[in-house]
Order: C-alpha cells, then structure tokens, then sequence
C-alpha cells in the first residue's frame, strides 16, 4: 500500500515547504522507495498561467504540458524524475471538476456542498499518484494554518487520515521560530498557536520541523514537544542555509528521514550515501574560477521570476567547477544604448531571458546586437531567441521594419509571427504551445556538440515562432538553422557561424537541469563564457 506524508506550514508563508518536501523525498529515494510530490494550491486561478511572474514567480511547465506552481521545479531538480499534471491540483481545478460533475449530473438530487463534495475531490487527487507505482507520496499543502482558503484542504486531510489508518500517513508540519534580538532568545508560542489551529481543524501533527536562524535547545524541543504533543526526537531543526541544496543533509542530520520511516512502519532498503549531492556541493562550494553572466529581463525585481533558470546556472556552474555569478539587467535600462557601457561592462556572457509583451523588448535587442558585435557568449531563451531573430533581420539583412506581431501586429515583415493555429485561440488559460515537443539538431552545430546526440525533447511555452519565409536570408548570411521540429517543420535553434557562442532556443531549457543532470546547453554556455574570460 502507497504511504502519504502530508506537509502544512504555519505562522507565516514562504517558509520553505517546497525544499522541506524535496529535501525529504530525496532523502526517502536515497533509501530505496520510490516517491513523488504533489503540490495544492488553494488559489482558484485553475492553474498559474494566467498569472503575473511580479504575482506568482515562474510558472514551471511538465512533459505533459501544464503549467504548474514553480515548487514542482524543485521537486524535479532533487528527484532527478519529471512531475505531470497530476503533481499540482488548485482550488480552481478542485471546483471545476465538481462543478463540471454537477452540470453533467453526476449528483443528481443532491445539494453539492464543500462537505463531502469538494472535499471528497480533493480526497481523490491526493491518492491518484498513490494508484501508480510509488511507494511514498509527499504532498505540500500551500499556504498556512488558518486562512480561509486552507480549510477545505485541511477538513479533506483529517477525513484522509482516518480513512488510510495508522502507519500509513505522516502529518508534518513546518513552522517558525523566530528570534528576538532585543531578547537574545528565540519564541515558541508562534509555533505553539499554529499548532493550535491545525488541531482545531482535527489534526495533531506527527513531526514539527522548526525554521529558525539559531539553534535550537534541548530545553526548547523539550518545551514544543510538550505543548505541541509530540515526541521530544520528532523536533526537527531547520536552521537558515547558505543553499538550498544543504538542506537534504541537514534534514539528513537531524534524522527527518528516519522519523518518517518509523512512524509509517517503513525499513530502509539501502543506506543513504548521497554521493552525487556530495559531489555537486563541494564544486558548488569550492569552485576553481568564476563568471560574470548577465541576465537580461524585465521582471528582475522577483527572482523567483527566473528561479528554473538561476538554478540551472547553479548546476552548469558545479558541473563546470564555477561560480557563476548572475548579474539581472533590467532590459528597460537598455533601451539607451549609451547605458551599455555601465550596464554590461565586466560581463563574460549574456543570456536574454523569456518573457511577454513589448515592454523592454527593445533593450533585450540592444543586448543581442552588442552580443553579436563584441563576441561575447549569447544565450537567448524562448523569448531572447526572437529578438535575436529579430535583431539579426534588422541589422544584418537590413529589413528595418522587422519585428514580431506580438509587439507590432502590422509591421510588413514578421521574422516572428503567431501560430497559424493560435490565431483564432480568445482564450489565454492552457491555449499556448505548451510541453515536451521532439527537435532534430543538424551535425557539425554547437548544440549537437553540446548535447551529443542528434534528437532531443524540449519543453515550451509560447504562441509566437520563427516565420520560415526568412530561413534562406537568415542561412545566407551566416545564421544557422541548427534545430527544427520534425513534426511540423519549425525552427526550434538558432546559432551564428562566425562568433565563439551565439545560441536561441524556442524552448525553455532550464525546465530540465536538475543536480544530477545539469542541462547540457547551460553547461557548455558557461564553458564558453569561462574560455571568454580567459
């Protein structure tokens, strides 16, 4: 029978419950079992992709094609193992659903309530992983103890739990212990409290892991397991990390793994060595060079706009023994090519981040010509590739008036143009090139060197592609056509004869590096921004 752990978090969000999760079930697979993460939402958005990257960060995208909440990329980047649609459920998709059953009606006759209707589905979407071929399943309950939107997840969580029956679930739950300075000594009555409103919602959490920037005392673990009604070894501390990718070892030093085997009756198959982590935090921490890398894009001011692609450049870093040093230029600030100078000095590579809308594209092309120019490295993602595409018309081929219709629906010349099929698309939620598509790569090109092979599958998420009327102008005079898509003849890379390193990818490559496998096209950019320096 599939084992469940269900994680909450209280007193404040953002405390880290996505790497809490990750952290864990990289610790249980290092253990033998076979585990996943799922995430719930208690937004009503049906899924992130309508949202602002300023409101919810990145919006991480499958295999299969959805659009999920950016946590799933940390589960893949620890698991090393692709999440699917069934890996995040929000509110909105739990009211669909029901609401779609009682229109068909499913429930005829009956009044359809949030008791047992909608908890009853979110009941089923926390065991539909469990019918497949795991062992373990971890699931993230999003936001905190005691917001409104919460409830229904909580009430469905009690209900579950009493039907899976002892040892075949585990509650944790992740709170925070803050320090006062003016006191010198860190508070628990947050914590208590939070566990107060999990109670009242009927459910006593098995392990507390306590986020906090000291220390914890024995005296403390010994004060919390009183009043919180667990047992004294079930106190985990979290204590603040340089990196992210510390906390499965430090989760690991406190024995969270061995807590969670024991309370769902589980005995480890093999000892967790970690041997590979090991390896990547030591080149992370003690790397042999470094590289200034500037990202260019207009939402800079959350990072977690671009959080698939800061890590990649972590993992591309470990595996080149570099820091890589990310550098965010706003692309609005470039539009004034006299601001270069200041801006993109003491750079060893520029990489032009995905996007929407017109806002700052004239600086990101600013950027891909001085690139092109100063033959500096040039990584161009999704959104960078088509104002390389697009700078390249206008400067090299001297089509002036080239441009995308996304930013100027009449211009005479889309080097980029939307879809044919996507024209006739009104609605924005799920309507977009989304997923995992083939691409074929041509020999004797930079990325078939990079990826050593000559098919691969990328992940995408756009409406706007290379208009295929410019490919011989392009080839002409010196831009390679170095990927296409099988199926349906588009251009998926682009990359210039005559410069060290000048890539643009359709797609969105930093969907897929994980610790284990950095992404090859990250790793062999900072290979050549690292031979830049030089």
């Amino acid at each position: 029978m599939t084992k469940y752990v269900f994680v909450t978090g209280g007193v404040t969000s953002s405390l880290g419950k996505g790497i809490v999760s990750a952290s864990l079930a990289k610790l249980l697979q290092e253990h033998g079992f076979k585990v996943s993460i799922q995430k719930f939402d208690p937004y009503i958005n049906v899924d992130p992709g309508t949202l602002n990257p300023y409101e919810h960060g990145e919006c991480y995208v499958t295999d299969d094609g959805a659009e999920t909440d950016l946590d799933l990329g940390h589960y893949e980047r620890f698991l090393n193992s692709p999440t699917s649609q069934a890996n995040n459920v929000t509110t909105g998709r739990i009211y669909q659903t029901v609401i779609n059953k009682e229109r068909a009606g499913d429930y005829l006759g009956k009044t359809v309530q949030v008791i047992p209707h909608i908890t009853d589905e979110i009941k089923r979407r926390m065991t539909l992983l469990g019918e497949t071929a795991y062992d373990i399943i971890i699931t993230e309950l999003g936001g905190t103890v005691g917001d409104i939107e919460s409830l229904p997840y909580l009430e469905a969580l009690r209900q579950l739990r009493m039907e899976l029956g002892n040892r075949n679930s585990v509650s944790i739950h992740l709170t925070l212990i803050p320090y006062l300075s003016a006191a010198q000594e860190l508070k628990t009555k947050p914590t208590q409290h939070s566990v107060k409103e999990l109670l009242q919602a009927g459910i006593q959490p098995d392990i507390l892991v306590c986020r906090t920037e000291k220390p914890i005392t024995s005296d403390i673990r010994a004060k919390l397991a009183l009043f919180c009604n667990v047992g004294k070894n079930c106190v985990i501390e979290a204590m603040d990390a340089s990196s992210i990718y510390d906390v499965p070892l430090l989760m690991q030093e406190e024995k969270l793994d061995i807590r969670v085997l024991e309370k769902l009756g589980l005995k480890s198959k093999k000892k967790p060595e970690l041997k590979k982590w090991k390896v990547f935090l030591d080149h992370l921490k003690n790397p042999k060079r470094s590289v200034r890398i500037g990202l260019i894009g207009k939402y800079n001011e959350l990072p977690d706009a671009y959080k698939s692609i800061y890590e990649s450049f972590v993992h591309s870093g470990a595996a080149n023994n570099t820091k890589v040093h990310v550098v965010a230029v706003h692309s609005e600030d470039l539009e004034d090519k006299k601001s270069f100078s200041k801006e993109l000095k003491n750079l060893d590579g520029l990489l032009i981040a995905p996007g929407f809308g017109e806002r700052g594209i004239q600086g990101k092309i600013n950027a891909v010509q001085y690139a092109r120019e100063s033959k500096i490295p040039f990584f161009g993602i999704c959104l960078g590739m088509q104002c390389a595409s697009v700078e390249f018309a206008r400067n090299v081929l001297k089509i002036k008036d080239a441009s995308s219709t996304e930013v100027n629906p009449g211009t005479k010349n889309p080097v980029i143009d939307m879809m044919a099929e996507q024209k006739s698309i009104k609605s924005k939620g799920g309507t977009m090139r989304l997923g995992a598509y083939p691409c074929m790569l041509k020999e004797n090109t930079l990325v078939h060197k990079a990826y050593g092979r000559k098919s691969i599958s990328e992940r995408h998420r756009h409406r706007y592609e290379f208009n295929n009327k410019y490919i011989k102008q392009f080839e002409k005079e010196g831009m390679k056509i170095s990927g296409i898509n099988p199926d349906r003849n588009l251009v998926e890379i682009i990359e210039l004869n005559d410069h060290p390193w000048f890539v643009g990818v359709q797609f969105h490559p930093e969907l897929k590096s994980t610790v284990e496998k950095p992404h090859p096209l990250f790793v062999d950019f900072v290979k050549a921004c690292v031979q830049n320096k030089k």
